[in-house]
């Protein structure tokens, strides 16, 4: 049996688990049950963590830090005991694969073929790192030797969004292990399996019990603690701009934590008259429809010349007869399920709202009532979109496509920044000094030419505007957010 049927079996037969994991601690009894969108089924049970929870996480966290077992350790060591975490989790990819799937609904071939490389690779990149980061020497006279060094921050919270589990928790954690810091987790309460046994692989790996907890449970009873806490020195939050708000008052009413935010978007994908389009379709149904729109970077937005919105609107079309809408275990599906009911309901009512506000619906818009939960919406576009309507404005986070129109390129541009967020966008035009004014002019965090991307791990990743502030995911950026600059002086050197 394979790791992926064994994770099938156990969701089947409702066995699958995640709890805090803190040394020397008996947990929250409690447990709340885990629900798989995919049926609406319960495939298992998670503990329902608690402040006390959250409190004996931090202590250990805290404890681990100034014990300098992990914050103290070699460099090169902690690069070695990350690069076995790194073998382990390459031995169960199926496995923690399997896991996303059933718990988010997550296509397993998207697990398998695009969440989990990418999930390898930042933690080996970041292993690697380690010993690849030097500090300075300040230019002073002959009498004095300034040093100017980096030191962890501390301790660190990491909140998770629930669209990637596995991607965000490497996203998150290896930066910040990799710098000496000791991390305190805590999971989407809709997503927690892959966090609990990619902790577990973590401390067989070799990695100090304190040095990396676990907490599950609800925001309020969880994460509101770990954000209010005093022995916390970081919060890295990645989800809604509504509950980044909460993280900064929390800091401002604790212990003014540093806040790390990467938060909503409503990417624009603007398409010049001159871009290949043949070549452009899939990147910008990709865009559109990757994770079935449950994506912050999702270009839902799709600002077009008027002169070629029809040949850009059927290409797109027979690209979406590819896209399979299906049970998302079955590796030929390409949507699954929206992640929950109260989601898939926010996803509807833009399906419901857009008709009315005088958008027309070119393709699209069914639900699939008939597959497991339910909740399975179809790929769909809505054109003759304006800058007023919901849909234009707001975050769907869902597989809708918004078509606007424009005649020059300030009104691309104009368009492409009627948006109070700025996390990504992408550009189609084959005129390079087009390419550049244009990329120069939007006001985002990561600008993709000719292709939707956020870039690769080397390049950092967050937001302008309301999509976040106070550092980055990826690149050396984020390993460098996750620690303090420190200047050392030396008189009469």
């Amino acid at each position: 049996m394979s790791a992926i049927e064994r994770v099938y079996d156990q969701a089947r037969a409702g066995k699958l688990f995640a709890g805090p994991i803190i040394p020397g601690f008996q947990a929250a009894a409690a447990r709340m049950p885990v629900v798989s969108p995919i049926d609406n089924t319960e495939i298992g049970s998670m503990v329902a963590g608690t402040a006390a929870d959250v409190d004996a996480a931090v202590a250990a966290a805290r404890a681990s830090f100034e014990s300098g077992e992990w914050s103290g350790m070699a460099p090169a060591e902690r690069k070695r005991i990350l690069l076995d975490w790194v073998a382990l989790i390459q031995e169960h990819t199926e496995e923690i694969a399997a896991l996303d799937c059933v718990d988010a609904g997550k296509p397993i071939t998207e697990c398998l073929n695009t969440d989990m490389p990418a999930t390898l690779e930042t933690f080996a990149w970041y292993a690697e790192a380690i010993d690849k980061c030097f500090g300075r020497i300040s230019p002073t006279g002959n009498d004095t030797l300034g040093l100017i060094i980096k030191e962890p921050i501390g301790v660190v919270g990491a909140v998770l969004p629930w669209n990637f589990p596995a991607l965000m928790f490497a996203w998150k954690v290896a930066p910040a292990l990799a710098a000496g810091n000791s991390v305190v987790v805590k999971p989407a309460e809709l997503t927690s399996l892959s966090a609990y046994r990619l902790t577990q692989l973590a401390h067989q790996a070799g990695v100090p019990e304190g040095a990396l907890t676990l907490v599950t449970g609800t925001g309020e009873d969880t994460g509101e603690p770990l954000g209010r806490h005093m022995d916390v020195d970081m919060v890295s939050f990645t989800g809604s701009t509504e509950v980044g708000r909460y993280f900064l008052k929390y800091s401002a009413e604790s212990n003014l934590k540093e806040i790390v935010l990467e938060c909503g978007g409503k990417s624009p994908q603007v398409v010049f008259e001159d871009a290949d389009l043949d070549a452009a379709v899939d990147q910008m149904l990709a865009a559109a429809y990757w994770n079935m729109g449950e994506n912050c970077s999702c270009g839902g937005r799709l600002i077009v010349q008027a002169s070629i919105k029809d040949a850009v609107l059927e290409r797109l079309k027979r690209g979406l007869a590819k896209w399979k809408v299906g049970l998302p275990t079955d590796p030929a599906t390409q949507i699954g399920p929206m992640v929950e009911e109260a989601h898939f309901d926010k996803v509807r009512q833009f399906l419901e709202d857009a008709p009315a506000a005088g958008a027309n619906l070119a393709h699209g818009g069914r639900i699939h009532a008939e597959l497991g939960s339910g909740w399975y919406v179809e790929p769909t576009i809505f054109e003759n979109v304006t800058p007023g309507m919901r849909l234009f404005q707001e975050e769907v986070f869902g597989p809708i496509l918004a078509i606007t129109t424009f005649e020059t390129e300030d009104e691309a541009v104009a368009l492409a920044n009627d948006t109070q967020y700025g996390l990504a966008a992408s550009l189609y035009t084959l005129d390079v000094r087009r390419a550049q004014r244009v990329s120069r002019r939007i006001r985002a965090g990561t600008v993709s030419v000719n292709g939707f991307s956020e870039g690769d791990i080397t390049a950092p990743f967050g937001g302008y505007k309301l999509s976040g502030f106070g550092g980055r995911d990826k690149g050396l950026e984020a390993f460098d957010q996750y620690t303090q600059t420190k200047v050392i002086w030396y008189m009469n050197a």
